[in-house]
């Protein structure tokens, strides 16, 4: 997966929210909020080439007193739902 060019972490009103920038997103009309540690992990995954769920897990074990199992199902979840809202690409 990777995440799609143009969408963007800001925090809005001490909200943390994915915004669309860029001509190539001007269709984009969903408003995407994040909890804390989704915002964590799209702040490490931005910029990579690719990611998997396995990373995220590893990012969410790394940061938080989490067992591996359920990082990694919440880590499938979270790029589930990141690929429903179009922000990931596989």
């Amino acid at each position: 997966m990777k995440a799609k060019n143009g969408f963007n972490l800001r925090s809005i009103c001490g909200e943390q929210i994915i915004v669309a920038e860029g001509l190539q997103n001007i269709d984009f009309s969903n408003i995407i909020s994040m909890n804390e540690s989704s915002a964590y992990l799209w702040r490490n995954i931005q910029n990579r080439d690719s990611f998997t769920p396995e990373d995220l897990c590893s990012l969410l074990t790394e940061e938080y007193e989490v067992d591996e199992e359920t990082a990694l199902r919440d880590a499938r979840e979270i790029a589930q739902q990141w690929i429903e809202a179009g922000i990931v690409e596989n």
